[in-house]
């Protein structure tokens, strides 16, 4: 993959969504993917089992220059220890994003604000496996320090692959109305409902979109992205709103095919770029 990046011109591939997590819960989640869980809903054979170590080498393999430690709070009272840990982790990683979380609880502003203290570029949140509402009061503040700061947050909040809780452009989207300045990036183009995560970019200064295991065989089954969308995506791409994601190590598929997969979409080499790359290292100073 280093040949992708080369080829484009680019120092590397950065990757703003990618999971490490600590040890125990790493297995956990991997087991619930062994398992199609009912949030996933199909067979999900993990293609990068190795081991923390081993998965950091594997990115650096590939070309991976940055990237996330995306873990995110599913119940109270997990926010915190989470953080402790992602940020941990990045301070002893080199390439990786310092990266936070939390939760619809009391203590949500004061977690975000210690994250942010310590260093957080990125946020993470789960609509979907967490089942809560993004625009709970408990979440109010927290939204507006991340909006204040500048600070990106990517949300899954899309319908996919199983629809659960406030998912759909409509909660969040009235988040965003809340607090128009927040840096909302879509987990996974927001599929299934591809457009109004896309009028969404459109609509607010700072939102956009990753490209999470969108354009793969394996999401075109379950979420295919409507081929007249794509003049838009094209134009959010180059406007900064679209960067590179993809969900390492948990893909049932080599790394290599969400890159050839963006790459035939033949969006020109300018927008490879934008999503490879410049997007993100505008984003993060990279």
């Amino acid at each position: 993959m280093t040949d992708f990046a080369a080829t484009l011109g680019l120092p590397g591939l950065a990757d703003v969504h990618t999971h490490f997590l600590p040890e125990r819960m790493q297995r956990r989640v991997w087991a619930h993917f062994d398992e199609a869980g009912p949030l996933i809903g199909r067979s999900w054979p993990i293609c990068y089992r190795g081991t923390e170590a081993e998965r950091v080498a594997e990115l650096d393999r590939l070309g991976v220059r940055a990237f996330s430690a995306l873990a995110y709070a599913h119940r109270p009272g997990m926010a915190a220890d989470l953080n402790d840990w992602t940020l941990g982790f990045a301070e002893r990683t080199p390439g990786c994003l310092p990266s936070a979380t939390f939760f619809p609880e009391p203590s949500a502003a004061h977690d975000v604000r210690v994250a942010l203290e310590r260093g957080a570029t990125i946020f993470k949140l789960h609509l979907q496996v967490g089942g809560f509402d993004p625009r709970d009061e408990e979440l109010r503040e927290a939204w507006g320090l991340l909006a204040d700061a500048g600070t990106p947050v990517i949300v899954h909040a899309g319908s996919g692959p199983v629809a659960h809780g406030f998912t759909g452009p409509g909660p969040i989207g009235e988040v965003l109305a809340r607090h128009p300045r927040l840096t909302m990036i879509a987990a996974h183009l927001g599929a299934p409902e591809y457009a109004g995560f896309l009028e969404l970019a459109e609509r607010y200064e700072r939102a956009g979109l990753d490209t999470t295991m969108a354009f793969t065989r394996f999401f075109e089954d379950m979420a295919p992205f409507p081929r007249e969308l794509l003049p838009r995506l094209r134009d959010l791409g180059l406007a900064g709103k679209v960067l590179l994601g993809s969900d390492f190590p948990n893909i049932p598929y080599p790394y290599a095919h969400q890159l050839d997969a963006l790459a035939g979409l033949t969006l020109g080499d300018d927008w490879l770029r934008a999503v490879c790359w410049h997007n993100a290292a505008r984003l993060f100073g990279l």
